[in-house]
């Protein structure tokens, strides 16, 4: 077994978010730039083996967890392949999944047999008009259609990730957050962030809002989520069968806690989602470089990783130019 994997601040590091692609099938408003962004060219893209190099890699050095994302990862051809030839990787603790949704119907029983049984989707809306102008897509029906497809498969847990948004989707938190008595989700509110969001930056509601909102619908009781060290805050409605996750990147930052790595689909390792480096993992693959050569650059980045992000520099309001689309949710 690996030894744990930690960095200069003593942060114990397993866990890999990786992008398999920079395509999308929706243009959420806080995710693509109005404008566009340019598309990565076919060839820049980090092949399949590749990608499995990477990931055994990671493995190897002591990623116990890996979450498959895009842009949209099921928009990419034979994605099903990539995700059963993780999943069978020795050492491997857990293979998830984020998606937008529009897929999954498609897709689910295929993914569940590939090996991934945790899933997060992406959904801000229960209004299918205001998901269209949300997302620039009219695909409300065929997400929810995914999201009870993947209930019915037994996909658990299912988290449902609503990206808060004041003046847009406000105004349906309790709404979203009361789907747990009904249905074992985690649903989960997400500040939303500043990042190429084409002056919505005034758009930004707490956490601590959201939170206050749930109360009046009655009392939050703080709750464990099984398996799952990442960001959010949990909590639960008295005789509800799911769960309501917080995640507040901004007015409660989790740098402290922070135990991740994201890989683009391009194939540059980030240490942190608004980090102004990254490592060119792609170049040493294509370059020949040892297995030994590509550890010691992962852990050179690991090293380097920054204590926390800095909310007011370029880097967290510009991702070095990048939109989140093309770093991987």
């Amino acid at each position: 077994m690996a030894s744990a994997l930690k960095d200069a601040y003593e942060r114990k590091i397993d866990y890999l978010r990786l992008s398999i692609t920079d395509r999308c099938n929706l243009r959420c408003l806080y995710c693509t730039p109005k404008d566009g962004v340019q598309k990565l060219h076919h060839n820049e893209i980090l092949r399949y083996e590749e990608i499995l190099r990477l990931a055994h890699l990671a493995i190897e050095m002591g990623i116990t967890k890996i979450r498959i994302t895009g842009g949209e990862p099921l928009a990419r051809k034979d994605a099903i392949y990539l995700c059963k030839h993780i999943a069978r990787m020795p050492g491997l603790g857990s293979l998830s999944i984020t998606t937008n949704g529009v897929l999954l119907k498609r897709y689910a029983e295929a993914l569940f047999n590939a090996g991934i049984k945790r899933i997060n989707i992406s959904l801000d809306t229960l209004m299918p008009d205001k998901y269209q102008s949300i997302t620039g897509r009219d695909c409300f029906h065929e997400v929810w259609d995914g999201i009870e497809t993947a209930l019915a498969i037994g996909f658990s847990p299912i988290k449902l990730n609503a990206v808060v948004m004041l003046g847009v989707n406000d105004d349906e938190i309790e709404a979203l957050g009361t789907l747990t008595y009904q249905y074992p989700f985690h649903v989960r509110f997400i500040e939303f962030m500043p990042v190429n969001s084409d002056g919505n930056s005034g758009r930004f509601l707490s956490a601590d809002a959201v939170l206050e909102r749930l109360s009046r619908t009655a009392p939050l009781i703080p709750a464990e989520s099984k398996n799952s060290n990442g960001p959010a805050r949990y909590f639960c409605f008295p005789d509800s069968k799911g769960k309501i996750g917080i995640i507040s990147p901004i007015s409660h930052h989790f740098c402290p806690n922070c135990n991740r790595l994201r890989l683009t689909p391009d194939g540059k390792l980030r240490t942190c989602l608004f980090a102004a480096n990254e490592t060119d993992l792609r170049a040493l693959l294509r370059g020949g470089a040892t297995d030994s050569e590509i550890i010691e650059a992962i852990r050179t980045a690991i090293a380097a990783k920054p204590e926390k992000h800095k909310l007011d520099n370029d880097g967290f309001r510009k991702c070095i130019n990048r939109s989140m689309v093309s770093i991987g949710g």
